[in-house]
C-alpha cells in the first residue's frame, strides 16, 4: 500500500506520539459513551443519551442529498411500559460535520425534546384507546422537538419548532396502523430538508457473544442476532450536499467527516433543575471504536473528548496502531496477527483513506485531504465517520463494502446494509493490509443482514417491533417492511484494558446528579466561592497590579 507523502508524515507523527513516555493527555469522564450499545460504564447507566449507531450515506433515491441516521437508547423491549422510551428532555442531541479536516464542526444540527404528559392522576397508561394519528386525544404521552442548525461557526438558527415525535410502539391494540404514525412524523422543511424523530427497529445486526472470549473460542457457535426484536430511538436528517460540503461545493470538496454527540448540564438535580453549562457525555463516529478499540480505562474519557483532541491521547492512538483484537484472534484461534504499527487502521479510523498503488484500496477515497480547498497544515487526525459524496450509489450493494470493492460502503460512510462486524473483523485481522480476506473469518459472526427489511425512502429504518423479544410467536420479517425495502447490516468485537491511564484534565467536569436540597445547596456554595474569588482577585489586582489569579 503506497502512502502519499503528507499522509505518511501524519501517520509517522501519530506513531511518535503513541510511543512518547511521560504524562498522558486525558480528559475527565462526562457521563456516557460512544460507539455502540452499552459500550462504556457511564453511558450504560444513562441509556437515554447512549448513541448506539451512526449511519451516513448518499440518498439512493434522491440525487444531491445526504442522509444521516443516528440512534439512541439500546435494547428497547417492545413491552417495556408503562413509560416506554422517550428522548431525554434535559439533554441536547447533535450531528456534527467537519469538511475542512480540522476535526471541528463546520455544520452542526441540534435537537432538543419536550414532553407533554396528560396522564396526571387519572391513569398509568401511555394511551387510553387506539391511537390513529399523532394528535389523537387517546395518546396521553407525546413528545415534540426543535431542530437548530449552525454553519461555519455562525449562531444557531431554528429550523423547526414543536415537530412531532413518533411514539413508542405500544402494540397492535393501541396502535393498529403504526405506519401512518411514522408518515405523520416525517416532515419536509424549506431547503428540501427531510426530518424524522421517533422509535424504530434497531438496524444494527450482529452476534454480541463476541464478548464471551470471541464467541467462546468456537466460531461455529455464531449466528444469533443479539439485537433482533429490539427498538431504538432514531433521529434522521436528509440535507443537500451544499449544506455540508466545504464552501458549498461538493464537486471540489466531496469528503465530509461526521460524528454525533449528546450533551447534558454539568449538574442535574433530581426532581427538576440543572446548572453549570453543557458538557459532552456521549460521542459516536465509526462503529465499535469505543467498544473494541478503546480500552476500559479510556471509554468514558473518549465519550467526553472532542475529535480535535484524539491525536493528543497517546493511549488512544496506540490502540489503533497496536490493536487488541488481532492479538486475541491469534491467542484464541491461532490466526496470525499482522505486524504493527497498523497504518492501515490509522487510515480507516483517524485520517481517512487517501492512498493509491498496490494496496487493496486503490482510490483516494475519503480523507478531507482530498478536498481541493483543504489546507494540509490544518488537517488534524481524528476519529470520524468519513464519507465521499461523489462516489456513485451502488446498484447492488455488497455487505462487505470497500473490502469487497464496493467503494460506497463502509468505511466510506456507513449504509444500513453494511455488515460492519464482518468488515472490521476482517480489517483488524489484516485484510486491509493484504487485500485478501482472512479465510478463517470468512463466515464472520454469521449474521449477514437485519431481521427486518429496510425502506427504500427516507427515513429508511424499519418500523419498530411490536412483539415481545422473548415471545414464542415472533412477528414475521415483513412486519416492519416499508416500500422498496432491502435488508440490513452488522457490527462487534471484544476489548480488555490497557496499562495506560489517562489523567483527568481540569477543563472538563463530570456530570453530577444530586438530590434537590443538596443540589440547591451546592449551587449556593459554588456561587459564594465564585463571588469570593472575584472579590479577592479585584482586591489583589488593585494592591498588586502584577499579581493575577486565574479562575
Amino acid at each position: 500500500m503506497t502512502v502519499k507523502p503528507r499522509l505518511r508524515r501524519t501517520l509517522a507523527a501519530l506513531g511518535a506520539v503513541a510511543l512518547l513516555g511521560g504524562s498522558l493527555y486525558g480528559l475527565g469522564p462526562g457521563t456516557a459513551t460512544a460507539s455502540s450499545h452499552r459500550e462504556a460504564p457511564l453511558v450504560a447507566a444513562d441509556p437515554a443519551i447512549d448513541n448506539t449507531d451512526l449511519y451516513a450515506f448518499v440518498s439512493p433515491e434522491r440525487p444531491g442529498f445526504v442522509t444521516f441516521v443516528a440512534n439512541w437508547q439500546p435494547f428497547e423491549e417492545p413491552n417495556g411500559g408503562p413509560n416506554f422510551y422517550p428522548f431525554a428532555t434535559d439533554a441536547t442531541y447533535h450531528i456534527k460535520v467537519d469538511n475542512d479536516g480540522d476535526a471541528k464542526p463546520d455544520a452542526e444540527f441540534k435537537w432538543k425534546f419536550r414532553s407533554v404528559d396528560n396522564r396526571g392522576d387519572s391513569t398509568f397508561l401511555y394511551n387510553n384507546g387506539p391511537v390513529t394519528s399523532l394528535d389523537d386525544e387517546n395518546l396521553l404521552f407525546r413528545q415534540t422537538y426543535s431542530l437548530q442548525s449552525s454553519f461555519n461557526g455562525e449562531p444557531f438558527k431554528t429550523r423547526v419548532e414543536d415537530a412531532p415525535v413518533a411514539p413508542s410502539r405500544v402494540g397492535a391494540a393501541s396502535m393498529p396502523d403504526y405506519g401512518t404514525l411514522r408518515q405523520q412524523a416525517t416532515r419536509t422543511l424549506p431547503g428540501g430538508w427531510k426530518i424524522f424523530a421517533g422509535q424504530a427497529d434497531d438496524p444494527f445486526f450482529l452476534d454480541l457473544r463476541v464478548f464471551d472470549l470471541l464467541y467462546g473460542g468456537d466460531l461455529s457457535e455464531t449466528g444469533q442476532d443479539t439485537v433482533a426484536g429490539y427498538n431504538v430511538n432514531t433521529i434522521a436528517l436528509q440535507v443537500p450536499f451544499a449544506d455540508v460540503a466545504l464552501k458549498g461545493d461538493a464537486a471540489r470538496n466531496p469528503v465530509i467527516g461526521v460524528w454525533t454527540t449528546t450533551e447534558r448540564n454539568r449538574v442535574r438535580i433530581t426532581g427538576g433543575g440543572q446548572s453549570g453549562g453543557k458538557v459532552q457525555v456521549s460521542r459516536l463516529g465509526n462503529p465499535l471504536v469505543n467498544e473494541v478499540v478503546v480500552p476500559a480505562s479510556l471509554k468514558d474519557t473518549f465519550n467526553a473528548t472532542p475529535p480535535e483532541r484524539d491525536a493528543k491521547i497517546p493511549a488512544l492512538v496506540k490502540r489503533v496502531l497496536e490493536p487488541e483484537v488481532p492479538k486475541l484472534l491469534e491467542a484464541i484461534y491461532k490466526i496470525p496477527a499482522p505486524k504493527t504499527p497498523r497504518t492501515d487502521l490509522a487510515e480507516i479510523f483517524l485520517t481517512g483513506i487517501t492512498t493509491k498503488g498496490d494496496g487493496p484500496i486503490k482510490a483516494d477515497l475519503n480523507s478531507q485531504l482530498n478536498n481541493a480547498d483543504v489546507k494540509a497544515s490544518r488537517f488534524t487526525p481524528s476519529e470520524q465517520l468519513r464519507l465521499n459524496l461523489s462516489v456513485p450509489v451502488t446498484g447492488t450493494p455488497n455487505r462487505l463494502g470497500v473490502l469487497a470493492g464496493d467503494l460506497q460502503g463502509f468505511p466510506n460512510g456507513r449504509r444500513l446494509t453494511d455488515d460492519v462486524v464482518d468488515i472490521e473483523l476482517q480489517a483488524l485481522a489484516g485484510a486491509a493490509q493484504s487485500g485478501k480476506p482472512v479465510d478463517a473469518l470468512a463466515a464472520g459472526d454469521a449474521v449477514d443482514a437485519n431481521d427486518q427489511a429496510f425502506g427504500g425512502e427516507f427515513p429508511y429504518v424499519a418500523l419498530p417491533n411490536g412483539v415481545a423479544v422473548n415471545s414464542a410467536a415472533k412477528q414475521p420479517a415483513t412486519a416492519g417492511k416499508l416500500s422498496g425495502g432491502t435488508s440490513a447490516a452488522p457490527a462487534a468485537a471484544g476489548s480488555t484494558g490497557d496499562t495506560d491511564v489517562a489523567q483527568p484534565a481540569p477543563d472538563l467536569v463530570p456530570v453530577a446528579v444530586v438530590s434537590g436540597a443538596t443540589g440547591f445547596a451546592l449551587i449556593i456554595v459554588l456561587a459564594a466561592v465564585f463571588l469570593l474569588v472575584r472579590w479577592y482577585r479585584r482586591r489583589t489586582t488593585r494592591t498588586d497590579p502584577d499579581r493575577t489569579l486565574t479562575f
